[in-house]
């Protein structure tokens, strides 16, 4: 994780915005999640669900952003977004 941040120009963590909670590392509440294939699913599970996917960037950036984070959040949902014309 350490190296992740290093990677994506994080210079300070402030003690106030992360925490452990049971073995669950936590950003401002919202789970951190390492670089890998998770994050794609999640981006996937909250795009493509019948009842409030394919809603466009911004509300799929709400729902993720919501209780999840990582480096660039932003910009790889724009990326995963701007694949579909429907949205």
């Amino acid at each position: 994780m350490v190296e992740e941040l290093k990677r994506a120009g994080i210079k300070m963590l402030k003690d106030e915005e992360w925490k452990i909670e049971d073995g669950i590392v936590m950003k401002e509440g919202r789970i951190y999640v390492l670089e890998g294939e998770l994050r794609r699913e999640i981006i996937q599970l909250h795009h493509n669900t019948p009842v409030e996917g394919h809603r466009g960037r911004w509300k799929m950036t709400e729902l993720v952003a919501r209780n999840y984070w990582w480096p660039g959040i932003m910009k790889e949902m724009g990326r995963y977004v701007d694949k579909y014309d429907t949205c």
